[in-house]
Parts: C-alpha cells; sequence; structure tokens
C-alpha cells in the first residue's frame, strides 16, 4: 500500500467521517431543497472539491463511491476504471500506466478490508460515469439520487453469490 496521508491509511477513519457528513447532509435534506439543489451544488462544490482533492486527488465526477472502495477514490486511476482493476496491474501491484504508482483498486481492495463493515459492494458492477454530473457536488446528488442514476443503454447484471463468497473469505 503507498505511503498517502494518513487519513488514506486510515479508512475507518475516513469511513466514519463519511458517515457523519451523510446524516448531515439527510438532516439538511428538506433546507437544501427549500434552496435548491443547484444552488446548493455550486455552494457546496468549492469545498468539497478542497476536502476530497487534498485526501483523495478527487476529480469531482458527481458520482462518489469512497464508501464502497475503501474511501479509496477510483477516478484517480490514470484510466479511470471505475469496477476494478484492468489486465496490466504489475505483479508488484503497480499501475501499468504510472509503474511508480500503486495500482489504485489493489489499494482500495486492501483499505477495504481494513473497514469493519467491509463487504461486497467493492465489486459491484457500477454504471459508467455520467460526465454531465463532473464538477457537482456528489453530496446534493446523492440526496437528488441523480448519483445511482444509469445512463440510457446500461443494464445491471445480477450478483454472483458464488463469487463474492470466494472474494471476500479470510
Amino acid at each position: 500500500m503507498s505511503k498517502g496521508s494518513w487519513l488514506q491509511r486510515h479508512p475507518r477513519t475516513l469511513a466514519a467521517i463519511y458517515r457523519v457528513i451523510v446524516v448531515l447532509m439527510r438532516l439538511l435534506h428538506p433546507l437544501i431543497a427549500l434552496l435548491g439543489y443547484s444552488r446548493v451544488s455550486r455552494w457546496i462544490s468549492p469545498l468539497e472539491r478542497a476536502a476530497k482533492n487534498s485526501m483523495f486527488g478527487c476529480q469531482m465526477c458527481g458520482q462518489c463511491v469512497l464508501h464502497s472502495t475503501g474511501m479509496t477514490c477510483p477516478m484517480t486511476c490514470p484510466k479511470q476504471l471505475r469496477n476494478g482493476a484492468c489486465g496490466g496491474v504489475r505483479s508488484d501491484g503497480n499501475c501499468e500506466v504510472l509503474p511508480e504508482m500503486c495500482c489504485v483498486w489493489v489499494e482500495a481492495y486492501e483499505r477495504a478490508h481494513q473497514l469493519v463493515e467491509f463487504g461486497p459492494e467493492i465489486i459491484d458492477i457500477r454504471p459508467p460515469v455520467n460526465h454531465t454530473l463532473s464538477g457537482t457536488s456528489a453530496w446534493v446528488n446523492m440526496l437528488t439520487g441523480e448519483d445511482r442514476e444509469s445512463p440510457n443503454g446500461w443494464m445491471e447484471l445480477p450478483h454472483n453469490p458464488v463469487i463474492e463468497r470466494k472474494l471476500f473469505q479470510h
């Protein structure tokens, strides 16, 4: 696992902070709806960008999945892969594009194992990024449900419990 910041190496702390923010955003949801989602997104986005960029190198995709990837941002992958490592991960766990960098998905999997609530969510197939949400607040998009909307033509794949059991046995 790469050195990274203290917070990156302690995903439980990040996950706890994440849960607090989720609760806070849900409590503020009526006020946010009253003020207008796009207006609040414009206010929150710079703060969200500053915090997430310093911790995760966030690209502000508007569809944050940190909670399901061991508090590791998959958009920091040079290929921006959101569904796991590519076939080019080196034998030492480093990236094929940037050999000096640990594969984002190797880190995500290692960090996800440190979380108490670790589960098969990390292997969920995510739809392609909705680029129309780029630069918007993932927190506001979570409240509106836009972060979970699939692009036209995308079909969800069913879970495979046999594969999930094999992957998550310790």
